[in-house]
């Protein structure tokens, strides 16, 4: 017996065509992306977007609701591992592509906002880019912008990779680094797994042995900031350094 409730004539009618009732939903759910954009969607919709090119053959929204559900965000989805992704069931290699893929297209949007300008007048940007490149990172990374006289980025570049609570950072490396560059300037970036920013005793440690030995090569360090899923600290802000 059919019923007349609202909304459930298109999957009938997809259903006596044979077309899958999945097929519908994309057409809608593109189209409400088109019509109200991205913030329209909640996040498991902008990654069923995603996915509907990574898998075009099968319902993917209960793929993105597992993906949302393992790893809490849209964002923290983009920066898993390849290994936790794996373990969801529906993720195959076409799929970590494809958000690999995104991933590097936002960091790359946000990576072009931030070279070849001056930091200090556009902070904001800095650390939306810092966000997009580290926050969700499952290891410790230490990056360093350098930076010429006008404080422009003339590099970017991730120094060391680390454990989940530990990167060695090893100060005659990053001077040595600056004066290669021929930069004036450095801020120092790495971000903390476990999403707290706060500062750790080692974080302040270190950064003073940096400051002091760029100190004297005349090269100036700007700032030093942490990057967690919660948000970011500034130690300069902190009164730190």
């Amino acid at each position: 017996m059919a019923g007349n409730g609202g909304g459930s004539g298109d999957g009938l009618e997809e259903a006596k065509a044979g077309v899958p009732h999945y097929h519908g939903h994309r057409d809608r759910l593109r189209a409400r992306f088109r019509e109200a954009g991205a913030d329209a969607l909640p996040d498991y919709e902008l990654l069923e977007l995603v996915l509907f090119r990574s898998i075009p053959r099968q319902d993917v929204k209960p793929i993105a609701k597992a993906l949302i559900a393992r790893f809490g965000s849209f964002a923290e989805v983009l920066g898993a591992s390849e290994a936790r992704l794996r373990a969801v069931e529906g993720v195959g290699e076409a799929t970590i592509l494809d958000l690999r893929i995104v991933q590097a297209a936002g960091q790359r949007l946000a990576r072009g906002s931030v070279m070849k300008r001056p930091v200090l007048s556009s902070w904001s940007a800095v650390l939306d880019y810092c966000r997009a490149a580290m926050a969700f990172e499952e290891t410790e990374q230490f990056r360093i912008l350098f930076l010429d006289k006008k404080n422009a980025v003339i590099a970017d570049e991730v120094q060391q990779t680390g454990t989940v609570d530990h990167t060695p950072v090893y100060p005659r490396e990053v001077v040595k680094r600056a004066l290669e560059l021929a930069a004036t300037a450095i801020i120092l970036v790495h971000n903390h797994p476990s999403g707290d920013p706060t500062p750790s005793r080692a974080d302040v440690q270190m950064t003073k042995q940096i400051v002091d030995a760029a100190a004297p090569l005349g090269i100036v360090v700007h700032d030093h900031v942490i990057i967690g899923r919660d948000g970011h600290a500034s130690l300069k802000g902190l009164r730190l350094m």
